[in-house]
């Protein structure tokens, strides 16, 4: 029987362990998927000589620090800076990033051109978002609660910079569940209708912050999709002979 599983933490509320149990029966598959909430991302090594495992999804707040523990690394992921999947195929650990083809087929059927973005949080996630928001030549600011080279702070949104920006993403866990009150605080009041809001949370299926921009008249759009693209995309590599 082939085994894998999630890494990650907290994992109480994760999607994927239903998903690909549902997906391995439904295609027949003798295998099996389980959580392993693990603490530190330096509990891998033992959890790989407990567990004889085939393949691996990866979230937060491992999907950078899992890359040094890696054999081999698929270009996308290494250009993006974060993983998300891993193959282990005679006991080598393969990386891959399903997130950016699950953002892009996403996103893309959302709004269908180019415009400035505001992406909120600098973690895994927005990495390979702002790698498929770069790819299609959106323009991305990145913003974060401390300031950096390449990032404003939650603080600097003002008047100017929000009726600027037409797209906003969230990639941080910020309302996640059961954190469900959980909003980031914006000056929603200068959201309109002529912005379009995505948040990469899928439970619950309107965050606060989905909630107060629509409230504004702003096109809103959650996660799910992105997250069914990327676990079928998963799939595909963990049952691949060649990948």
């Amino acid at each position: 029987m082939k085994k894998y599983g999630l890494i990650g933490y907290p994992l109480e509320h994760s999607f994927s362990a239903n998903y690909f149990k549902q997906k391995f029966e439904n295609e027949q598959i003798d295998a099996q998927y389980n959580n392993y909430a693990i603490q530190d991302i330096e509990e891998l090594p033992n959890l790989l000589m407990q567990e004889k495992l085939d393949g691996l999804n990866v979230t937060i707040p491992f999907k950078e620090k899992v890359i040094p523990y890696l054999d081999e690394i698929d270009p996308i992921a290494k250009e993006v800076g974060a993983v998300n999947c891993i193959k282990i195929r005679n006991c080598k650990l393969i990386g891959f990033n399903t997130d950016v083809i699950g953002f892009k087929e996403s996103l893309l059927s959302f709004i269908d051109k180019p415009v400035n973005t505001l992406v909120f949080g600098t973690g895994g996630a927005s990495k390979a978002i702002s790698y498929v928001l770069s790819k299609n030549n959106f323009n991305v600011q990145l913003v974060s609660r401390n300031e950096t080279l390449n990032s404003i702070t939650y603080n600097d949104l003002d008047r100017f910079i929000i009726e600027s920006h037409q797209l906003i993403i969230n990639t941080t866990p910020v309302g996640t569940y059961p954190n469900i009150d959980d909003c980031i605080r914006i000056p929603y009041k200068w959201i309109n209708e002529t912005h379009y809001v995505y948040d990469l949370i899928y439970n619950p299926v309107k965050t606060k912050f989905l909630e107060f921009c629509e409230a504004e008249g702003a096109h809103i759009k959650n996660g799910y999709d992105m997250l069914v693209i990327q676990a079928e995309e998963s799939y595909k590599i963990f049952t691949s002979v060649h990948s």
